[in-house]
Formats: structure tokens, sequence, C-alpha cells
């Protein structure tokens, strides 16, 4: 019987994706999601697959009318020389108070997205995570921001386990 409930446990887990967190890492509370909606630049990440090579990177959240978010990211890939865009969904995972959402661009598969910490003024920044710490992001209003705020972003990420050396500083020059 209990291998009969691992298999399944770990089929429903492959086949929904994970909406944990890192230990330590837990999301904003009084999250306001109107505040957050729109455009966001990526300033640094630590490096994927799905993002590898690319620049000018962006994040765009809307409204479903589902009551989920639309999120649409884009950058320019420098190899290509061309533009790329995934189109996705995100779905609060507690409630929408809670900077914790789960999000899609394959189907159904849903993988972790962590607002960590959050301009608690204008939402001017956030840092985000994903279900491990091999998923970390700093996301802007603008394409740069303040050096004393990256050295807050890489400090606070380093406290929580993240590998802060592998950062990548994206180029936000051919932002649209």
């Amino acid at each position: 019987m209990n291998k009969y409930f691992s298999v399944i446990l770990l089929a429903s887990l492959s086949l929904f994706g994970c909406t944990g967190s890192p230990q330590g890492v837990y999301p904003v509370t009084n999250f306001q999601l109107p505040a957050y909606l729109g455009k966001w630049y990526e300033i640094a990440r630590l490096d994927h697959s799905f993002e590898r090579g690319m620049s000018s990177v962006t994040a765009t959240y809307s409204m479903r009318d589902d009551g989920g978010l639309e999120v649409l990211n884009k950058g320019f890939k420098e190899d290509a020389q061309e533009w790329s865009e995934a189109e996705g969904k995100a779905y609060f995972v507690e409630s929408p108070d809670v900077g914790h959402l789960k999000v899609s661009f394959f189907g159904p598969f849903y993988g972790s997205y962590i607002v960590f910490e959050l301009d608690a003024v204008d939402y001017q920044y956030a840092f985000i995570s994903g279900m491990n710490t091999d998923y970390l992001w700093l996301l802007a209003r603008t394409p740069t921001v303040s050096d004393d705020l990256v050295e807050h972003f890489i400090q606070s990420a380093s406290a929580l386990g993240f590998d802060t050396e592998q950062l990548i500083f994206v180029d936000q020059r051919q932002s649209q």
C-alpha cells in the first residue's frame, strides 16, 4: 500500500509541479494585487535554460477573466537577434493578500512564484523565489535600480541560501 501511495504522490507532483518554497523564504502578506499588475523589468536572476542568453527581459501581469493573472514574459535572444515571448497564467496558492502564486507556461505544470520582499510604499521592486534556491529574480518597475537596492537584494538572498555568486545582471538597453 505504501508503495502504491508513493507512486501516486510522485506522479501528482510531477504532473502538477511544485508550489513549495525554500527553507526560510516566506511570501509577503498584505499583498495588493492591483498595485502589482503591469510591467516589471528583470534586473537580476539565477540562470536557467528558459532564459539563457536573454537580455531586456520583462514580465507583464494583467487580470484574467477567471480571477487569475495573465503573465507575459518577453526577452531578447542575443544569439538569434530576435525577441521571444512566453505567455502563462498564475493563481494564488493561499489567498490574494499573500504573495505566493503558482505559475504555468506549460499546460497543467505549475511552479512556485513567491514574492518574499516587496517595496511596501509603491511596489517599485520585488524579490522573487521559486520552489527552491535555484530560482531567484530581482524585478523592478524601471530598467535600472540603485546600487543600494542591488546590494540589499544580494545580502538578503545570500542569507536565505541562494548562490548570489551566480547572479546574472540583465542588460536592459533594448527594453521596449
